[in-house]
């Protein structure tokens, strides 16, 4: 992509002046010159027309890759710029026409630093959504909201910014001096309306919730678990994370062990589980077709499975949505030493609810959590910002977390379409390793 990441290629030549000339001072890592030039809220953002390249884009396409030309002062006037533009209010997922973000860029370019802003730039939006209970998920097509905080300093002072100058504040246009300018406002929103804007590149797919998945009709074949538009609601190729998993979550594979599992799918791990003979065995499942799986003649957990429990009721399938029946099991009084979380068409915020409002009832205080990790695995700044947000909010609800890393064989996951991914509309894993999730209670 070395053609593709020249600055003729990034601004193209219906810009508009004003964008091109934030764009060019970040291009130039011209940190001053940036700060003059964003005067409103928004502008840290503003895109190319065609390119969709923003001042972050450019502030790291500038770097290129690692090479002998690179200069401690030359680095440090990127991060200053990068710094700058996250200060004003940039947008840390906005994609450009290639479908990358600001991160993706620098993760291509190998520039770990400002990489590492852009991650805790995505760290501290995310969190901002949690505590304004507004989550939305790290999709690969971006979100394109403005993210506006405004920080008031508890002894009233100006906020200060990194290199120790005044962080910029929200002015009133009478402070401003600008009441008079109603009609110079007016032809300049009006000029702001007639400019072209960037069309993102379209989504492969919409989003899939909770409720459109249940209605869905779904079809098992070969190593793979689809719905009827073809978005893959598991696959076979998750088998060594699982199998990985249940060594986590029960070290030894000690017999007589208390396991619930959320979201049977394919009943891979389900069947791990089973292996292990735990004394109970619980499995919570709402989509019709995948109980209708279960209850076939085939399936290894119908009810001769339940009825070979050592004891009424301990092993046992439960028919409903997870945070309906997690109740029940509350209210009984049911305790496990491990805990599996594995849903289709949820987003992290459920995740959430179900290790705060869940686990310190349901888990034994020597028992141990895990979920399957695909949070933002369409990309790796969206997976590096949901490791860090989600491993907060685990110390929050009183779990330490230890991360254990797994390669992913990604020869045949490469390439959308093929291979594994042959009959599945969208690829929901792109990355060479997996993060596993080994919560433990803290303390």
């Amino acid at each position: 992509m070395a053609d593709q990441d020249c600055i003729s290629a990034r601004i193209s030549s219906n810009c508009p002046p004003e964008t091109q000339r934030l764009l060019t001072a970040a291009w130039a890592h011209d940190a001053a010159t940036v700060r003059k030039l964003i005067d409103e809220p928004g502008k840290a953002s503003c895109q190319d027309p065609q390119t969709g390249e923003t001042p972050l884009h450019a502030a790291i396409r500038a770097c290129g890759p690692p090479s002998e030309d690179d200069t401690p002062e030359d680095l440090e006037a990127a991060r200053k710029t990068v710094y700058e533009l996250f200060l004003w209010g940039a947008i840390w997922n906005d994609v450009d026409d290639h479908n990358e973000t600001p991160g993706c860029v620098a993760h291509r370019l190998k520039r770990p630093e400002l990489y590492g802003l852009c991650v805790d730039a995505g760290t501290r939006a995310e969190l901002l959504f949690g505590v304004l209970d507004g989550y939305e998920e790290l999709g690969s097509e971006g979100e394109y909201e403005d993210e506006e905080v405004e920080v008031e300093m508890e002894n009233g002072d100006a906020a200060v910014g990194e290199d120790g100058d005044e962080a910029p504040q929200l002015v009133s246009m009478e402070e401003n001096g600008q009441n008079g300018a109603a009609e110079g406002m007016e032809a300049a929103e009006e000029e702001k309306l007639d400019a072209p804007t960037f069309q993102p590149p379209i989504p492969e797919d919409p989003d899939v919730n909770s409720e459109i998945y249940l209605r869905s009709k779904l079809t098992y074949t070969d190593g793979k678990l689809v719905d009827n538009t073809g978005n893959g609601v598991m696959m076979a190729w998750e088998t060594e994370i699982m199998r990985q998993s249940v060594d986590a979550l029960l070290p030894g594979k000690e017999p007589g062990k208390r396991v619930l599992n959320i979201g049977f799918g394919m009943g891979i791990i389900d069947t791990m589980f089973a292996d292990t003979k735990p004394s109970k065995h619980h499995i919570i499942e709402a989509h019709p077709e995948v109980l209708d799986h279960i209850s076939s003649p085939e399936s290894k957990f119908g009810t001769s499975w339940e009825s070979a429990a050592p004891e009424p009721g301990a092993f046992k399938i439960y028919q409903g949505k997870w945070q309906e029946v997690c109740l029940q099991l509350l209210e009984e009084g049911e305790i496990y030493d491990a805990i599996y979380f594995d849903t289709f068409g949820e987003d992290y915020s459920q995740l959430r609810k179900f290790f705060t409002e869940f686990i310190p009832g349901l888990l034994d205080s020597d028992g141990i959590f895990g979920f399957f990790n695909g949070l933002g695995a369409d990309r790796q700044i969206c997976y590096d910002v949901y490791t860090k947000v989600s491993e907060m909010h685990l110390a929050d609800a009183g779990l330490d977390v230890e991360w254990k890393n797994i390669d992913v064989d990604m020869k045949a996951l490469a390439e959308a379409g093929k291979g594994e991914w042959e009959g599945v509309k969208r690829r929901y894993w792109t990355l060479d390793t997996y993060r596993l999730p080994i919560c433990t209670f803290l303390g």
